[in-house]
């Protein structure tokens, strides 16, 4: 493994990110372990809860549509906590009204003035079972993963509000509808908690979870301006989509993303793909259309080019994909207010395995050249898990920094010299 300057071994970052759990005794996992996970816990698209009634055109973005208290078990053991969930009034891609789900966790002991941080997980799915919502009530192992920096954000005395960004028809890499739903659950949580939108917020993702939040800081200062953002922080993010399929186009272990990332943000745009892909295409489509990429099918060494037809090989030419692949770079929706943290790892000279690095330092760079405060960290010889590792615990002292109003180390001097 590689050291990383600055940040000290792999070895014990991993060591601290599980300390987070062990220390905290919300989530002691003794005497809790026999419980079993919530007993009322529907599948999603069986549970009434995930509808919403009635036409949503007049009814204003993060609207509270339905709530409910839950209890968690995102390890499969019942967590001695409560949660909010709510069905909330979002907004798609394309514009169009929606509605998805949003889950409110408070901190045990609260103390001072309320905090909320807007996590969005990695969920990288195309299939209901994956929803946050769902796994965090132990709907499957997928929460696992997020507990330790839940535990360390209550910990922190942080609100925690995470969506089901992808909304309902799961539109994995759709980057606006994404954010909106992001945004759009802030709105709701700070319904909920009877709080002004001056409520000091945060937001934090990485990877998968990087979109919803790198869409949501560009858009907050038009789509939601009274929102406090007070800062941002994204690691592994996919600047530019087109870019990242090409290099992880044939790759053993992370051309399995293609199919997924097709099609979820196909979903978003309201595409039918049908049409363009070879009969290899719709069968590893259809494999693909309810799974999580985490644990669903794999291809290793799958090229895009084997799931389209001889005239649509190149698909940045097919006309139906223009809005997909413009829509898809980072930067192009907006310009944050920051301040914003990002990271991400260089293992072999390109980027972490799946997203280029170039890409990251140049979004970096452009948004200094805009006048937002930024703070950009590369991981040397960080593949993406690793570079996950070292930048997830660094979230915490951001946030909080940001929430206590300290001064910001303002790396822009250095990103565009």
């Amino acid at each position: 493994m590689h050291e990383v300057a600055g940040s000290g071994s792999p070895l014990r970052r991993v060591v601290a990110v599980l300390a987070m759990v062990v220390a905290l005794p919300m989530f002691s996992f003794a005497a809790e372990a026999a419980a079993e996970a919530d007993t009322a816990l529907l599948f999603p698209t069986e549970d009434p809860f995930y509808r919403a009634e009635g036409s949503l055109a007049d009814i204003a973005p993060g609207a509270v549509l339905k709530t409910r208290t839950v209890g968690l078990a995102p390890t499969g053991a019942r967590l001695p906590v409560e949660a909010t969930q709510v069905l909330y009034r979002t907004t798609g891609q394309l514009g169009e009204p929606a509605a998805t789900v949003t889950t409110i966790i408070r901190p045990p002991t609260t103390s001072g003035p309320l905090r909320i941080v807007s996590y969005q997980g990695a969920y990288d799915a195309l299939g209901a079972r994956c929803d946050p919502s769902y796994t965090l009530r132990g709907g499957g192992s997928l929460a696992v993963a997020d507990t330790p920096l839940f535990a360390a954000y209550l910990a922190a005395g942080f609100t925690v509000v995470t969506s089901d960004y992808e909304g309902t028809e799961l539109a994995y890499g759709a980057g606006r509808k994404s954010g909106y739903a992001t945004l759009d659950s802030i709105r709701a949580a700070l319904h909920i908690l009877d709080a002004p939108s001056s409520t000091p917020v945060g937001m934090s993702g990485f990877s998968g979870g990087s979109i919803a939040t790198e869409y949501a800081a560009e858009l907050a200062p038009t789509y939601a301006p009274e929102l406090d953002i007070v800062g941002a922080a994204l690691g592994g993010y996919p600047v530019d989509l087109v870019n990242t399929v090409s290099y992880i186009n044939g790759k053993q272990e992370w051309a399995t993303l293609i199919p997924y990332v097709l099609l979820g943000s196909a979903r978003g745009f309201g595409i039918d793909l049908t049409p363009y892909l070879s009969d290899y295409g719709k069968q590893v489509v259809a494999q693909v259309a309810d799974q999580c990429a985490a644990d669903g099918p794999k291809f290793p060494g799958l090229r895009i080019e084997q799931l389209l037809q001889p005239q649509y090989q190149d698909y940045r030419s097919i006309p139906a994909f223009a809005p997909m692949i413009e829509q898809g770079r980072m930067g192009n929706s907006g310009t944050p207010k920051g301040p914003l943290f990002l990271g991400g790892g260089n293992s072999d000279g390109i980027g972490d395995g799946v997203i280029v690095a170039a890409d990251e330092r140049a979004l970096a760079a452009e948004y200094c050249r805009r006048g937002v405060p930024v703070r950009y960290q590369e991981y040397p010889g960080a593949d993406h898990f690793l570079s996950g590792i070292l930048f997830t615990p660094a979230t915490v002292p951001f946030l909080q920094a940001r929430f206590d109003g300290l001064p910001f180390d303002n790396g822009c001097p250095s990103l565009t010299q």
